[in-house]
């Protein structure tokens, strides 16, 4: 007896709430960097130095996920990935020094890229059923999860609840998702995926990726540092640490969900250049005025300016002329997702040698790069 065909909209569902799991899983650990900072006794140059073993297990994973999704398929792979990467987070929770924390972060990031690739491998599969573009909803989801994350943590640090126990509850309510929402992704992938993970991208294709790679250095700045600034430079109270960073999610979430409009309004490259301005402006407004109140005006503005740009680099990426949609995909996801991984430690390394300041003066130039670059892209 064959079970009965499973709908392009569970399909959807499904692959949907993989994006919030992995979107609350990481925004937890973000959220707890300061208090998992101060209970290990870390320097800014020591944070930084320790948030480089995520990059480099992400790196690793690269060698494996096109492997392994090639092999196994997606469905099999998301459904570990996602299941070992809240799991991990209970590890971070327990280590007591800086020897125990890396080799955790270091599976945590290669953890989180494999389940990374492995959802949008999924959401390739789901948008080609669609026969529409839907990415920009998927990120959103995450997006919606990571401001869902920085809440939960805001409540945990206000309650002193440890992050060992916060992470465990993450950990036991993303498994009890899993186990019923597994059995609704796709069982084949309708995109290509090569045995190999690494492609040659042609010139677009390269432009778009670095254009990833501007915003994703803003995005992984805000997602690990955002609350070490409020805390270090804004001196908020420590109920209120959390609350830059909720901001930004807030933000970046809403304006995922109204991206596909303000698209069709105005067109890609114009929401694209706007969207590096408004980083910019974002995060010296920060930097310049390091109040609560404006510091957090800031940060709201900077969610809005990457709103949008990781779906709009996705979903012409998707379109690519010399490369199946899932090897573009992963083409420009990979440049990305360095930007996303290497600006965290380079914070704080400047940090520790200049201010935090600084570093996230540095930052803002680089966010107006998503400007320059796209005015740069030629064929929209």
């Amino acid at each position: 007896m064959t079970s009965a065909p499973v709908s392009k909209r569970a399909h959807r569902w499904a692959v949907a709430a993989f994006f919030f799991i992995a979107g609350l899983s990481f925004a937890s650990w973000a959220s707890r960097i300061p208090d998992i900072k101060a209970k290990l006794h870390m320097s800014d140059a020591v944070l930084g130095a320790v948030l480089l073993a995520l990059p480099v297990g992400s790196m690793v994973s690269l060698l494996l996920s096109g492997w392994l999704i090639a092999r196994y398929g997606s469905k099999k792979v998301i459904t570990a990935a996602a299941i070992c990467y809240p799991l991990i987070l209970i590890g971070i929770g327990t280590a007591n020094t800086i020897w125990e924390l890396v080799p955790v972060i270091f599976l945590y990031g290669l953890t989180g890229n494999i389940c990374n690739i492995s959802i949008n491998t999924q959401a390739v599969g789901v948008e080609n059923l669609y026969g529409r573009s839907i990415m920009a909803s998927f990120h959103g989801i995450w997006s919606l999860a990571g401001f869902t994350g920085a809440a939960i943590g805001t409540l945990a640090v206000s309650k002193n609840l440890p992050p060992f126990f916060h992470f465990c509850l993450i950990a036991t309510a993303s498994i009890l998702v899993i186990s019923y929402i597994h059995r609704y992704t796709l069982s084949k992938d309708t995109a290509h995926v090569g045995k190999t993970f690494f492609v040659k991208p042609d010139q677009v294709l390269v432009q778009l990726g670095l254009i990833a790679f501007s915003c994703m250095v803003c995005e992984g700045t805000m997602f690990d540092w955002s609350g070490v600034y409020f805390q270090k430079v804004v001196e908020a109270p420590k109920a209120l640490t959390t609350l830059g960073y909720a901001a930004f999610m807030s933000t970046m979430a809403g304006g995922r969900f109204l991206g596909d409009y303000v698209v069709t309004k105005i067109g890609p490259q114009k929401v694209l250049q706007g969207s590096g301005i408004l980083i910019t402006i974002g995060l010296f407004t920060a930097v310049l005025f390091p109040g609560i109140i404006t510091a957090t005006i800031g940060f709201l503005l900077v969610g809005i300016g990457v709103s949008s740009v990781i779906p709009l680099v996705y979903s012409s990426a998707g379109k690519s002329k010399t490369l199946s949609p899932g090897m573009a995909l992963t083409a420009v996801s990979t440049i990305g997702f360095l930007g996303f991984l290497l600006g965290p430690p380079l914070i704080g390394f400047i940090a520790q040698a200049f201010s935090l300041r600084w570093s996230f003066t540095l930052i803002a130039i680089l966010g107006f790069g998503t400007t320059v670059l796209a005015t740069k892209i030629k064929s929209w």
